[in-house]
């Protein structure tokens, strides 16, 4: 297995999904993750739904953790955590503005521990030159702020919200990439003494939707609810078959679009000046969609994906969840692994996507109980067994 990042020790101080989300992503590129959490745990440890009393939001973003459970409020829970930080590489937090310094885990305290230290900062606004430092920021505000929620659904119908946190999986990434960045410019001798990093998840969420901001910028036009279409390209989108079911038609240039008319037996829509060309066809979207829905109306979805395939136009389903975990390419790849769990025996986890050296790196360690492994840390950073039951005692861990 490749372990690219073995040899990296990753303070996890963040708490619901954009931290947590980045460092899974390092677990499985080797890096060792300590999470510490508060004596309550990781708030998402009690989003439903449970199996056997364990989270499953909460499984989806902590494998390949080791869990130690830490009161920041007190003194000796700062100490413990400063003998971790001596020893690592990373910190990564996303504390509500304020918090970090009263908890005594700031970035100018943590550099005095380890002058050597990447600290990244996962903040909602960031923390300078905005209006909104205090402001909370969840993922369903920020979609709402950054124009997504406006641009999704259809026409005339209420705002919609894509159905995960988008944006905080995208500030996940976002994180772990500089993060990674700071360590090989610091391997390489180009950097030296601490690194500060700041994730604003605003900022990062306007600069992730790529083209529907450039082209507002560009155009002075606002981008238009189009469901599951496109803004350039026609037709690029979700039809309805007769039973029901749906499918995509990325019919995405003029040869697509050919071959397309040329599988429907429609020559006519292809010389129809109104569709001839793609600036034709996103001109006029409203009618060549009502003539293409009546068309697949007539047929179920399965007829009119095999029929696009064997004339060679992009077409896929539009799958429910549990036909994704049936798709061939999905069961072939074996996209869904089991780990072995203390509590559930096996649990499931999606693999990481991507194979170094035609291996795929993924830690094999599963989500942590609350604390699991902090005597082991405990012990790791010198204490000893009375040392520990005293902190215990003092309510200073669990």
């Amino acid at each position: 297995m490749n372990r690219l990042l073995e040899g990296i020790t990753v303070v996890d101080l963040s708490h619901t999904l954009a931290g947590p989300f980045a460092t899974m992503l390092l677990a499985d590129l080797g890096a060792r993750i300590i999470k510490v959490e508060p004596p309550g745990g990781d708030e998402t440890r009690t989003w439903s739904p449970f199996v056997r009393g364990f989270s499953a939001y909460f499984s989806s973003a902590n494998r390949g953790k080791e869990s130690i459970v830490v009161n920041l409020k007190k003194e000796e829970g700062k100490k413990i955590i400063y003998r971790l930080v001596e020893k690592s590489q990373v910190v990564i937090e996303n504390y509500r503005p304020g918090v970090r310094e009263k908890l005594g885990v700031d970035p100018d305290t943590l550099f005095k521990v380890n002058p050597e230290l990447v600290y990244c900062s996962i903040k909602g606004f960031g923390l300078k030159n905005t209006p909104y430092r205090d402001k909370p920021a969840y993922d369903v505000l920020i979609q709402g702020m950054s124009g997504l929620m406006a641009s999704t659904g259809e026409e005339g119908r209420p705002p919609v919200r894509v159905s995960f946190a988008l944006f905080d999986v995208i500030t996940g990434y976002m994180s772990a990439l500089n993060i990674v960045s700071a360590l090989l410019a610091r391997r390489e001798g180009r950097l030296k003494g601490p690194v500060y990093i700041e994730v604003p998840m605003y900022d990062t969420a306007i600069y992730s939707m790529v083209y529907i901001p450039v082209i507002y910028l560009m155009t002075g036009r606002k981008p238009r609810k189009m469901g599951s279409g496109h803004p350039s390209i026609v037709p690029y989108q979700a039809f309805r078959a007769s039973d029901g079911k749906y499918f995509i038609l990325a019919a995405a240039n003029d040869r697509l679009w050919e071959k397309a008319c040329e599988a429907l037996g429609r020559r006519d829509l292809a010389e129809d000046p109104r569709f001839k060309t793609n600036p034709d066809r996103v001109k006029h979207r409203e009618e060549l969609t009502k003539i293409l829905q009546e068309i697949f109306d007539t047929r179920p979805r399965s007829y009119w994906i095999e029929l696009f395939e064997k004339h060679g136009v992009p077409v896929a389903p539009v799958y429910e969840v549990d036909e994704v975990f049936q798709d061939p390419h999905v069961v072939q790849r074996r996209l869904v692994v089991e780990l072995p769990h203390p509590l559930l025996e096996k649990i499931p986890q999606l693999a990481y996507p991507v194979w170094i050296n035609d291996e795929r790196t993924m830690s094999k360690q599963p989500p942590p109980l609350k604390g699991e492994h902090t005597v082991k840390i405990l012990r790791e950073l010198g204490y000893s067994d009375s040392d520990i039951s005293e902190l215990r005692e003092k309510h200073v861990i669990e």
